[in-house]
């Protein structure tokens, strides 16, 4: 996996402490709704710069540069950062090498297991995913509906790739949260548009 700087988040403490209040006060400002927040798979609260920024701004309060900073990273690390999902590894790296040809300044990331997609998703919060459903580990069906519905991992777009002929298996991935679904073998042509359409918008 391609080492690169993780996007910060903040938890409920840490919020409490740019505000100058306790701990509590952020928490129940969660509660409330007034700050955004998501919650951890082990059930803590963790609050992106961007929403720290604007709450802080909201409440007339001055917001620190370190937040402004990170807040502004959000752009920076979904633009242009794909991740694909296959444990075929041949198959992986030509996708790879096809979408770096094909889009010249785009961060790569490779997983072969649904374990180490859901690790890379949860660090580098990429905005697409090329997703094979038949992995070991973590299915891919079960992914695709974490990915697409759990803010921690940044809902990413998800394009399904598969060899799997199961009947009603394109309307079970966009029930899931796909956007679209291929059937292998791809031509790997047609990964460029739906891909360049996300990258555009």
């Amino acid at each position: 996996m391609e080492k690169r700087r993780k996007r910060p988040v903040y938890s409920a403490l840490e919020v409490a402490r740019l505000c100058g209040v306790v701990n509590q006060t952020a928490i129940n400002w969660i509660k409330s709704g007034h700050l955004k927040a998501f919650k951890t798979p082990g059930g803590q609260y963790r609050v992106y710069p961007e929403d720290v920024a604007d709450f802080m701004s909201s409440r007339k309060m001055q917001v620190p540069q370190e937040i402004l900073d990170a807040a502004a990273q959000k752009t920076v690390n979904q633009s242009k950062t794909i991740l694909i999902v296959d444990d075929d590894k041949g198959l992986n790296s030509v996708i790879a090498k096809y979408l770096e040809k094909n889009f010249k300044g785009a961060e790569i990331f490779q997983a072969f297991d649904g374990f180490e997609a859901g690790a890379i998703c949860s660090q580098a919060k990429p905005g697409f995913v090329i997703l094979d459903l038949d992995l070991p580990g973590v299915d891919g069906f079960s992914l695709c509906e974490r990915l697409s519905k759990d803010e921690y991992f940044g809902r990413p777009k998800i394009l399904v790739v598969t060899a799997l002929q199961d009947e009603g298996l394109e309307e079970r991935a966009l029930s899931l949260g796909a956007q679209k679904l291929f059937k292998k073998p791809i031509a790997m042509e047609s990964l460029v548009q739906p891909v360049k359409d996300w990258l555009e918008s």
